[in-house]
């Protein structure tokens, strides 16, 4: 234990008698007011922020649990500083217990408000913008945990030891840059994704060679549940570089398909029939409009493109009936569509023969 001796304003005149050993009646003073401002503080700054918390939209940040835990950070943030006040100060490993000891409160407590704040915003957002919600939360709750982290870090005095050690272990230090480039890249590839907003959780999409339903958003990495049901993680910083295909992402989506009719039956009829069967569908968006033509003339038959608009949470339903209909219509108005015909020409005349069986007859 170091005992320090003050020769400021607290240590002059009467404040600087002594009552008890080195302890100075302007000490006492000192530390006295500390803890009563601190106390203060922290009684003004809860009452506040209650009063503020029933008016305000940001509830999620400004609440009883916040209140709460910021008049206890203050309160003993003070009882440590009227103690360092008292002109005791205790040190291990050439740091002072009391900086230590003050900068592990602020990380608990900050570490605690970005969690609950957290929490706050998932449970009290609508259920329709929970994935977008979902998103900033953790953006909001690792941004505060590692700005605090290295505020504790200056406060208990290890800023300094940090970069002397760093610079002394050089190898170590360009091994862990280069380890710690792959996270660091695909943490602002989260963050540039979060801005970007190119999909969010729930929608289908085609990314990196997988398709299917986005299962999660994380900071580092994005979670895709594909159609055969496998999970499947890829890197941020792989997902920002690919290219994105969002199957939902404007609330109306084309169905293509193309129907082959045999060259013998009468195109316009055809189209007629397949138009009204979409006319027939309830899920087949008037605007815009059906387009249904010849697309081109194939090798065993007409090809007759059908372009229709459906809504997007909708389209594989509506591809699928579209299919079932068209056939089953274009069979009721005796419309063939053909399957592939070939015919195969024989450089020489082919001949057959014929040979008759035992009664006379050709077989």
């Amino acid at each position: 234990m170091n005992i320090t001796n003050s020769t400021s304003f607290w240590g002059r005149g009467a404040l600087g008698q002594k009552l008890f050993l080195t302890l100075t009646l302007g000490a006492v003073v000192k530390a006295a007011l500390i803890l009563v401002t601190g106390l203060i503080l922290a009684k003004i700054l809860r009452r506040y922020l209650l009063n503020l918390s029933r008016s305000t939209k940001y509830v999620w940040i400004i609440n009883e649990d916040t209140a709460s835990m910021l008049h206890n950070l203050i309160l003993l943030v003070s009882i440590i500083y009227s103690v360092r006040a008292l002109g005791l100060s205790f040190s291990l490993g050439g740091m002072e217990v009391t900086n230590i000891l003050t900068a592990l409160l602020v990380f608990y407590f900050s570490y605690v408000f970005a969690k609950k704040s957290k929490d706050y915003m998932i449970m009290r957002s609508p259920r329709g913008k929970l994935p977008e919600v979902q998103l900033k939360a953790k953006l909001f709750y690792y941004t505060i945990v590692t700005v605090t982290f290295f505020i504790a870090l200056n406060i208990a005095g290890l800023s300094g030891r940090l970069s002397t050690i760093i610079a002394a272990a050089g190898i170590t230090g360009i091994v862990l840059g280069f380890a710690s480039q792959t996270v660091v890249a695909n943490f602002i590839s989260g963050i540039f994704m979060y801005f970007d907003k190119p999909l969010k959780i729930g929608d289908p999409v085609e990314v990196a060679g997988y398709s299917g339903i986005v299962h999660d958003i994380r900071i580092l990495s994005t979670r895709i549940r594909t159609w055969d049901g496998l999970l499947v993680r890829i890197p941020n910083e792989k997902l920002f570089n690919s290219e994105i295909k969002n199957l939902q992402k404007y609330p109306a989506r084309r169905v293509d398909i193309v129907v082959g009719i045999a060259y013998k039956e009468d195109a316009q009829r055809a189209i007629e029939v397949i138009k009204k069967t979409l006319d027939e569908m309830p899920y087949v968006l008037a605007e815009p409009e059906p387009m249904v033509f010849v697309d081109n003339l194939g090798d065993s038959s007409v090809n007759i493109a059908v372009r229709a608009w459906a809504p997007s949470e909708k389209w594989f339903d509506v591809r699928i009936e579209i299919v079932q209909k068209v056939k089953k219509a274009l069979d009721e108005a005796g419309i063939e569509i053909p399957f592939p015909q070939r015919v195969n020409w024989f450089a020489e005349e082919l001949r057959v023969k014929i040979e008759e069986n035992s009664k006379g007859e050709s077989s």
